[in-house]
């Protein structure tokens, strides 16, 4: 079945538009509760990012939860692998995230997870939405769950962010420049960094509620990058607004994604003998990538967008580590989702176990130009079979043959198609090969 309301990731969009309204998250609230009461555990943890719009969001799902009989156990702002793994720990039936990631302020979303800490299946949500559609009729007044707090959530998860990183190691005499983007890591990125040894350098901790991501963060890397070499800093870390991307700096100004973090985890668990099978990443994942872990001996293979995806293909291999290029690094010998702050610190971990700096570790992987142009489109039409589209496309693979790859895709949130163009050429080249292939999009 064709789910309604969830898309790749939960249910996201524009504050007080669609389905980001505090009627639809009301009942978004009682039907989740209606489904995860199944099983006899009624616990469900609830947290967010610190966008304006989560009190709001955040007092609408609580309604929603108490009706059906569910005990929501708030934990204020929180990074979304927090609440997976808290989830996990407090024994709870499920954990939701109120946060819109890498989006601007006035967007929102809602994500679940399940309790093992995992993103809630198809068929969950699809029994979610079935109850949706119903009439809300609450529980009996003596069944109505009772929210409450937990103050100690944020120092639980630093201890388990610490536990990850070899106890032989620390990070004294380093200074690193550490970046939240006013988002739910501001009160626990820095702290994990600075009792590991490190002089830390914050920025993009001081949420207000309409700052997040804006000019700073994993999606917005160049006041970091100044900021690393004015400081003289040994290197930057930045995370996204929700905490589950990351990304990084080396001293010279160098911005590090998603598969250089992908390629530098994965050699360092080769060289340890800790490297379980292979390594995942995605359709957009860089073709330098692929080669970089072929002339080391490891295997890759790729999933379709999504963190859900790599992961769900990781499960199918038996291996334990993949990403997106965008930074979502999965290291699944801790936690089965992307979480910026622990995959930041196996990177440091590497540094560290070789004896050598970020710029030098990255050194093994060369990047191939890749374009991603991003098109808004006629919903009455399909650019995957419009005529134009497919034309130019056939005139462009030729061109490149086995140099390069061009993937077409359609966003999951919205009516955006994104064309990819990567090739073994000059970098202009790539742009026209894109900038042509784009503008046969009906918009």
């Amino acid at each position: 079945m064709k789910k309604k309301y969830f898309g790749t990731d939960g249910i996201r969009g524009k504050v007080g538009e669609s389905l980001i309204t505090p009627e639809f998250a009301l009942k978004l609230g009682w039907a989740a509760g209606r489904v995860l009461a199944k099983s006899g555990n009624k616990k469900v943890l609830v947290g967010k990012d610190p966008r304006i719009s989560g009190y709001m969001l955040e007092a609408a799902l609580q309604a929603g939860l108490t009706s059906a009989g569910v005990i929501p156990v708030l934990m204020g702002p929180m990074p979304t692998p927090a609440v997976a793994y808290l989830t996990h720990t407090f024994r709870a039936t499920a954990g939701i995230v109120i946060s819109a990631s890498h989006n601007p302020y006035y967007d929102n979303g809602i994500k679940f997870f399940s309790e093992e800490g995992l993103k809630l299946s198809e068929k969950v949500e699809l029994e979610i939405e079935a109850e949706i559609d119903k009439e809300l009729i609450c529980v009996d007044c003596s069944e109505m769950g009772k929210a409450y707090r937990i103050n100690d959530a944020a120092g639980r998860y630093i201890e388990f962010c610490k536990s990850t990183f070899p106890s032989q190691y620390d990070l004294s005499g380093l200074k690193i420049v550490v970046d939240c983007a006013n988002g739910a890591t501001y009160h626990i990125a820095p702290l994990v960094i600075s009792e590991l040894g490190a002089e830390v350098i914050t920025m993009g901790v001081q949420p207000n509620g309409i700052n997040i991501n804006l000019n700073c963060g994993a999606t917005s890397m160049a006041a970091i990058a100044e900021r690393v070499i004015n400081e003289k800093a040994d290197f930057g870390i930045a995370f996204d607004g929700d905490g589950d991307r990351v990304m990084m700096v080396d001293h010279t100004g160098y911005v590090l994604d998603g598969d250089e973090i992908l390629y530098i985890i994965a050699r360092d668990k080769l060289r340890k003998g800790t490297l379980n099978g292979g390594a995942v990443g995605t359709v957009m994942s860089n073709l330098g990538l692929e080669q970089a872990l072929k002339t080391l001996g490891i295997p890759f293979d790729r999933s379709d967008v999504g963190d859900r995806h790599v992961m769900e293909l990781m499960k199918k291999n038996g291996w334990s580590i993949g990403s997106e290029i965008s930074g979502h690094v999965i290291c699944a010998d801790y936690l089965a989702t992307g979480d910026g702050i622990v995959s930041g610190l196996q990177v440091i971990s590497a540094m560290q176990g070789s004896r050598m700096n970020l710029h030098d570790l990255r050194q093994g992987i060369r990047k191939y130009p890749q374009i991603v142009e991003s098109v808004r489109y006629n919903n009455q039409i399909d650019p995957l079979q419009d005529k134009d589209v497919l034309e130019e496309l056939s005139r462009i693979e030729g061109l490149l043959g086995s140099r390069g790859r061009v993937l077409l895709r359609k966003s999951g949130t919205e009516p955006v198609f994104r064309v990819m163009v990567e090739a073994d050429e000059s970098e202009e080249q790539v742009i026209a090969y894109a900038k042509s292939l784009a503008s046969k999009v009906k918009v």
